[in-house]
């Protein structure tokens, strides 16, 4: 499909947020064009298996589940954010099922299974794939709107922001402009409101449970553009990721230790008990760094995760994808446990916004994985994801509705598409070096920045990215923005954020673990950086 020079509202990614905004947009009237990098199939929303986590069961309470978020979230999260979010998940599946979404039922009512953290069967799910489920109905309807331009194959470059002083920033964004890849095109598209929904980061390391390898574009794109980032440290590492050399960083879904399942060493020893009472229904962060301490003590590549014991009947029905997807590996798990270890899997924090998704720059919105909005604190609770992402593209959605536009500045007053040809691909002498600088950078990250840091492989990785930053730069200012060197530009960016924030906690807490600082401070404060700023501790409460 042709784009449109100027468009009401651009989105930028097609997950679950990205989605939920677009289609709430469209359906009142505003014409929408959405960008996607990747194959709508590979995104992060696509592929969450556990489910959507929400307060409808006869024994739960929005009470109940924002005092699970606040727990999970090692007192770092915003009361007044989980507040809102848990009270607005009954609605948020409500207008799933008005989208046609499948859940799966037990009788009249939704099913509803446990999970990790959580003291309640909350959580809504379509089997073991609910993502596929949930985006499959979004994606139809994205498809055939008659107000929504979906651009597949089209990474951002650079939001096109401009001087406002009417703003309370100061700065306004005006547009974005895109790299259509297939054919090595540089688009330059208006409108009043960007929405970034890019979905997080977890690519910046080797291994990671999104097949799309996510190097948070949208946070790199806000902060190059002065936004504030916050609490980039809190990187959440999936605790079952499936090890097998076919299928490295796939996610065995948190429903299988939430319906029973069993962590082991090869010798059939359970050691959760010895970490936390809650076994292994502890939260992630605990969980992952137990599993990091079993494997270091005994040199092991990964435990095993059981949930035979359950029965073949049980297991097929209950996790179907997970079943299938071991199987195809030569893996039965009605009949033997699962290899598992620790992938990295969530970005906790990320652009800091308001209440609606409102970023530092008038007219820029972030919201789902890409933004910070105190929902997940030290350590997001399984499930509140996609919930997230729903609720926010709600609220985002609101707002630009309630908002009087802007007008747009046009480059193309003929109302076509400003294009320029860009070369599509880098000599090999270029493309190689990218990908060794790319590799690195990843290397780096897992052995200095992963699930157990210290202050001294902090403090060296943060000057060896500065170097690795620059030398990226440097590429793409010298060859332009080919799809690789757009990456590369974007993990060195995210990665030096995450090691930047993590050298400003001088303790451990959630997600972020330090050696040398291993317990708690006194008070939970959110790390904040802003470019040509100094880097900050704040209150998470009294984040403007």
């Amino acid at each position: 499909m042709s784009a449109r020079t100027v468009s009401d509202v651009i989105v930028i990614g097609a997950g679950v947020a990205g989605a939920s905004v677009a289609l709430r947009l469209a359906d009142a009237g505003r014409h929408v064009t959405v960008l996607a990098r990747h194959p709508l199939e590979d995104s992060a929303s696509n592929q969450a298996m556990g489910g959507i986590a929400a307060a409808i069961g006869p024994d739960d309470s929005p009470a109940l589940h924002m005092a699970d978020t606040l727990d999970a979230g090692g007192e770092l999260c915003r009361e007044a954010t989980v507040r809102g979010v848990v009270e607005r998940a009954p609605a948020a599946i409500e207008w799933l099922l008005a989208q046609g979404v499948a859940f799966d039922r037990d009788g009249d009512a939704l099913d509803l299974t446990q999970e990790g953290a959580h003291s309640r069967r909350r959580v809504v799910h379509a089997a073991d794939t609910t993502g596929r489920a949930v985006m499959l109905a979004l994606t139809r309807r994205l498809r055939a709107h008659p107000r929504i331009t979906l651009l597949g194959a089209h990474a951002a470059v650079e939001l096109l922001v401009e001087d406002d002083p009417a703003g309370t920033s100061g700065r306004s964004c005006r547009g974005v402009r895109a790299l259509e890849m297939q054919h090595g095109l540089l688009r330059t598209l208006h409108a009043d409101h960007v929405v970034l929904a890019t979905g997080g980061a977890s690519g910046i390391y080797p291994v990671s449970t999104n097949r799309s390898r996510p190097v948070g574009d949208g946070i790199a794109l806000a902060w190059r553009a002065g936004c504030r980032v916050a609490d980039m440290e809190m990187v959440q590492f999936h605790p079952t990721a499936l090890r097998h050399p076919a299928a490295e960083g796939w996610l065995v879904t948190e429903a299988v230790r939430g319906e029973g399942g069993r962590l082991m060493l090869p010798d059939g020893e359970r050691f959760m008990h010895r970490y936390d009472a809650r076994g292994e229904l502890a939260p992630r962060d605990i969980v992952a760094r137990a599993i990091h301490a079993e494997m270091a003590a005994h040199k092991l590549e990964f435990v095993l995760l059981d949930i035979s014991h359950k029965g073949p009947d049980f297991i097929r029905s209950h996790f179907p994808n997970t079943y299938q997807h071991c199987l195809a590996l030569g893996l039965d798990i009605t009949r033997e446990p699962i290899p598992v270890s620790p992938a990295a899997h969530y970005t906790c924090g990320g652009v800091v916004t308001g209440g609606a998704g409102q970023t530092d720059v008038a007219g820029l919105y972030a919201i789902g994985e890409t933004a910070w909005t105190g929902l997940h604190g030290a350590n997001r609770l399984a499930s509140n994801s996609l919930l997230e992402g729903l609720v926010y593209g709600e609220a985002a959605a609101a707002a630009i509705l309630a908002d009087v536009p802007r007008g747009t500045a046009l480059e193309d007053a003929q109302g076509r598409t400003a294009l320029h040809a860009v070369t599509p691909a880098l000599d090999a002498r270029v493309a190689h070096e990218a990908r060794q600088l790319g590799a690195g950078v990843r290397r780096l990250l897992a052995r200095e920045v992963g699930i157990v840091r210290s202050d001294n492989g902090l403090a060296a990785a943060a000057a060896r990215l500065e170097v690795m930053l620059s030398r990226a730069e440097g590429l793409f200012r010298t060859h332009g923005p080919a799809p690789q060197l757009l990456e590369l530009r974007n993990l060195a960016c995210v990665g030096l954020l995450v090691t930047r924030s993590a050298l400003l906690r001088g303790e451990s807490r959630g997600a972020h673990y330090n050696r040398d600082h291993p317990d708690a401070g006194p008070h939970a404060m959110s790390t904040m950086l802003q470019s040509r700023a100094p880097a900050v501790l704040v209150d998470p409460r009294a984040v403007a």
